[in-house]
């Protein structure tokens, strides 16, 4: 594994313990966290002055602990386009997601408090994230399917085409999903190819491309 580069970090989030925790891990595995915020304002303020290369965003913060979090994050984007965020939920809200990746920048992360736990895959997530990707959490991309109607604009693809669009939801590189799916990486172009075809999405590149499908996806 390619060593990982280190992040200035700013951290929202009004549970101590876990805000705490996150500054523990992050510090001892390298990296720099420039501010701990406890409020949406306090988030949006912390940003414009550090421009931290990510901002790990709690959901939920005071005042009323609905969706303080969210709203700061797509202010923070308003202010910096393209700010790398990792939002942080204790429950799938796919609506969340929806609304961070509207202006189809990407540099979008949306993990479970639970997905915290497993650090390697964390630390990876908040790399990915700061490089431009869209990482969505598994649980996520899992409801996605639960909740499918019968009129599913990814009606058209086939079943392993779902499968790699599924992989791309979760931030998978070509590359990664090619292992993960014991095939070859121009199979997987292929498929990809396929899926921005069937998915009727405009000539532009591939990584804007993917943010578009992955919105598709979301919305299906």
């Amino acid at each position: 594994m390619p060593a990982q580069r280190s992040l200035r970090v700013v951290i929202a989030d009004d549970a101590v313990l876990l805000r705490e925790g996150l500054v523990r891990l992050l510090t001892e595995n390298g990296h720099d966290v420039v501010e701990v915020v406890g409020d949406g304002p306090a988030l949006v303020a912390a940003v414009v002055a550090h421009e931290p290369d990510v901002a790990i965003v709690d959901v939920r913060m005071p005042p009323s602990f609905t969706d303080e979090g969210l709203r700061a994050a797509v202010e923070v984007r308003g202010k910096r386009p393209g700010c790398p965020i990792v939002v942080l939920s204790q429950y799938v809200e796919l609506s969340y997601a929806d609304d961070l990746l509207a202006d189809r920048a990407g540099a979008i992360g949306y993990l479970l408090k639970d997905r915290v736990a497993d650090v390697a895959d964390f630390l990876d997530t908040l790399q990915r994230v700061s490089a431009g990707a869209t990482v969505l959490d598994p649980e996520v991309v899992s409801q996605l399917f639960v909740r499918r109607r019968d009129r599913d604009p990814l009606a058209a693809l086939t079943a392993r085409e779902r499968e790699v669009l599924s992989l791309m939801a979760q931030g998978r590189s070509n590359t990664a999903i090619a292992r993960e799916l014991v095939v070859t990486e121009g199979a997987v172009e292929k498929h990809v190819t396929n899926i921005f075809t069937k998915l009727d999405l405009p000539r532009d590149d591939e990584q804007h491309r993917r943010v578009l499908a992955v919105l598709t996806y979301l919305r299906s």
